[in-house]
C-alpha cells in the first residue's frame, strides 16, 4: 500500500463521521442498524443513501442542500471515502457520515423503512453476463434495498453506461415498478438548470465526459417489487 493510501486510512480511522464494521458485524447485523438517525446523528430526521459513493461528492452536496435529511455514502474503499469524510469535517457539515462496508451486507445495516431515497452514481455496469449479478440494479439488490427503503421512496441512477441505463429500466418495467424519470442522455434532454444532476459532477464523470459519453439518470421506485418478484418467480 503506499504511503498516501497508508496516510488517508489512518485520518478516516480517526474520523467521527466514517464507520468501518467488522466483516461479522456488517454481515449479521450492524449495531446502528434502524436507528442511525439517533444514534449517529442524534436526531429523528430521514436518510439519504449513496451506494457506491466514491469520494462521496453527491453524499455532501446533497447534505448541504437538503439539512432536513442525514446523508450516508456507502463504498468499500477507503481511500475515496476519506475526501467526502475529510470536506464534511472541515466544513462542519454534521448531517454526513460514510460506511465503508460491502453493499452485498447493505440489508444488514439499515433496518425497515429506515432510507427515504438512495442514489447509484457511475456505479461499475459489471457488462459480462457471469457479472449480472453484481450489477447494483440487479434484482437480488433491488429486493435488499426494498427490505429498509420507505414506501414511496426512490431510487436515482445516473451514468455513463447506456447499457446499465437500458438493463436497469428493462427491469423496472419487467417488474411493472413505477419509473418517474428516463433520460438518455440529460445533456441534451433536459435544460441545465435542473439542480444536482448538472451542478455535481463526479470525477468520473469528468472523465466519461470528456470522452463524449452520454450521462443517463433513471428515477423509480420499489413499490410492490416483492409481489412483482414472487409473482416473476413462479413464471419461471
Amino acid at each position: 500500500m503506499g504511503k498516501d493510501k497508508l496516510r488517508k486510512f489512518q485520518e478516516i480511522g480517526q474520523l467521527n463521521n466514517v464507520l468501518e464494521p467488522s466483516t461479522e458485524e456488517a454481515r449479521k447485523g450492524y449495531e446502528l442498524k434502524g436507528s442511525w438517525s439517533k444514534k449517529q446523528f442524534s436526531n429523528e430526521n430521514g436518510i439519504v443513501l449513496e451506494l457506491g459513493c466514491g469520494k462521496g461528492e453527491y453524499t455532501v452536496e446533497l447534505a448541504q442542500r437538503a439539512p432536513r435529511f442525514n446523508h450516508i455514502g456507502v463504498d468499500i474503499k477507503g481511500a475515496r471515502i476519506w475526501r467526502g469524510a475529510k470536506t464534511a469535517a472541515e466544513n462542519g457539515i454534521d448531517n454526513v457520515a460514510f460506511l465503508r462496508t460491502r453493499i452485498d451486507w447493505i440489508d444488514q445495516c439499515f433496518g425497515e423503512n429506515e432510507v427515504d431515497e438512495i442514489w447509484i452514481t457511475f456505479p461499475d455496469p459489471q457488462i459480462k453476463y457471469n457479472r449480472a449479478k453484481h450489477r447494483l440494479t440487479h434484482p437480488e439488490y433491488l429486493l435488499k434495498y426494498a427490505k429498509f427503503l420507505k414506501p414511496g421512496g426512490t431510487i436515482n441512477l445516473k451514468c455513463d453506461s447506456e447499457f446499465l441505463h437500458g438493463y436497469t429500466h428493462g427491469i423496472v418495467q419487467l417488474l411493472g415498478l413505477e419509473v418517474e424519470e428516463c433520460y438518455h442522455d440529460i445533456y441534451q434532454q433536459i435544460l441545465p438548470n435542473e439542480g444536482i444532476l448538472f451542478d455535481v459532477i463526479t470525477h468520473y464523470e469528468s472523465i466519461w465526459l470528456e470522452q463524449g459519453k452520454a450521462i443517463t439518470y433513471l428515477r423509480f421506485k420499489l413499490d410492490g417489487i416483492e409481489e412483482s418478484m414472487a409473482h416473476w418467480g413462479k413464471r419461471d
